[in-house]
């Protein structure tokens, strides 16, 4: 099942956030080789980590983690803005319809229901928080996982050759995205709806402070 988690209520879900954290070391140090950084306890955090992003978790029937990403608004800091002008010719992404996605993450025995969940929770961010695109940073790697999943963005720049090469490139969830990704997953939108209720019965002003800060 998804949950959507701010950075402040994860330690309500201490094996759920531990086992995220742990399998972002694995897949962005061990296997990618990213100069990210690991801590004692063998989890990969960094300083957007602090800023209270949502996190939209697939969560496996032990608890522990499927697959996650994290959201930030463009209006607030960013990776993008911070790290990746020089893919976008200097241009900043800043915008209250744009959200920033990072950390795409699955655990190492993931199948293809969990990548299905994280794009269905994407949408669902999108259709509860009248979010209109996301943005983010990709490598050559991810471009065939996006065309199987059916979700190619908008690519609006680029930098580097070969597998140095990155892409920015801004996403939305077309209309037919849906049916497609719940019946990957076999389930209906209502069930999608609960999820999100389940996490918090509606999105308040307080919880969109707290996303900015």
């Amino acid at each position: 099942m998804l949950r959507y988690i701010y950075g402040v209520d994860l330690h309500k879900f201490p094996l759920l956030r531990d086992t995220m954290f742990r399998d972002r070391a694995l897949q962005f140090h061990d296997r990618l080789g990213w100069a990210v950084s690991v801590n004692d306890r063998g989890e990969e955090r960094d300083q957007y980590d602090a800023l209270n992003p949502l996190y939209v978790i697939w969560e496996q029937p032990d608890g522990r983690h499927g697959g996650s990403m994290r959201f930030l608004p463009t209006t607030g800091r960013t990776m993008v803005n911070e790290h990746f002008l020089h893919a976008t010719g200097g241009a900043r992404i800043e915008s209250p319809l744009i959200w920033e996605c990072t950390r795409f993450c699955l655990a190492p025995d993931a199948d293809r229901e969990v990548s299905a969940g994280l794009v269905l929770g994407a949408g669902e961010v999108m259709a509860q928080f009248a979010v209109e695109h996301f943005v983010a940073v990709f490598d050559p790697r991810m471009e065939r996982i996006y065309r199987l999943m059916g979700v190619e963005p908008n690519v609006i720049g680029t930098s580097g050759q070969g597998r140095d090469r990155i892409g920015v490139g801004l996403w939305e969830m077309q209309e037919a995205a849906w049916p497609r990704t719940l019946a990957r997953l076999g389930i209906g939108r209502e069930t999608s709806l609960d999820w999100f209720r389940a996490s918090f019965s509606a999105p308040t002003p307080v919880q969109r402070e707290l996303a900015v800060a």
